[in-house]
């Protein structure tokens, strides 16, 4: 079974990112997409601004009822900084059987070479690209051992980012149709990203 991975703090969730996910699945030929929500991501200057159980509500929230999507808590059961080497082995042990590929945004993939022991993360998964608008994927910038286990998915030009979002919140404007009906509706409800 291959499994693309969508990690990051998911704060919140957005259309943009259920875009990617099924971009990488369709275009990449996966079984399932796992939502692993960040507990304190390394490439961020920031904490989250929704706890992580409210972040995690979200992410199950926004892919009910999508039988390919999952969600797990690993990371933030774990807690501290979410590396995704410690991810990635904790799910080839455990699930043996699957074969697993990171699904990263093209403004990220420029960021690779510097993840936390990359090298080793490149012989336990692979890599998917998805190319974002003014963003595009440059392979050859890559070092080899990266740019060989990385394949492109091409996504619809979608211009959402959870920053603009929780800023348009923060503002009193309306982030609906930003995000899933019912994610909007728990962030309405829970008082989330309000100034």
């Amino acid at each position: 079974m291959k499994v693309g991975i969508m990690g990051g703090t998911f704060d919140p969730i957005h259309y943009g990112h259920l875009l990617a996910a099924e971009t990488a699945r369709e275009t990449c030929g996966l079984d399932e997409v796992w939502f692993i929500p960040s507990f304190i991501p390394p490439l961020k200057d920031n904490e989250p601004g929704a706890e992580g159980h409210e972040r995690l509500e979200m992410v199950y929230r926004a892919i009910d009822f999508q039988p390919y999507f999952r969600a797990l808590d690993i990371e933030l059961e774990r807690g501290g900084t979410s590396y995704t080497i410690d991810t990635a082995e904790a799910l080839v042990e455990h699930h043996p059987e699957r074969s697993f590929s990171f699904i990263i945004g093209s403004d990220r993939i420029n960021d690779l070479p510097g993840w936390h022991r990359v090298a080793e993360l490149a012989e336990l998964v692979s890599f998917i690209g998805v190319e974002r608008p003014g963003a595009p994927i440059e392979k050859s910038k890559l070092p080899a051992a990266l740019s060989d286990r990385l394949q492109i998915a091409e996504m619809p030009l979608i211009g959402l980012s959870s920053t603009d979002i929780r800023k348009r919140r923060a503002e009193g404007k309306s982030i609906r149709f930003m995000v899933p009906e019912k994610v909007y509706s728990f962030i309405q409800r829970n008082g989330l990203y309000e100034s």
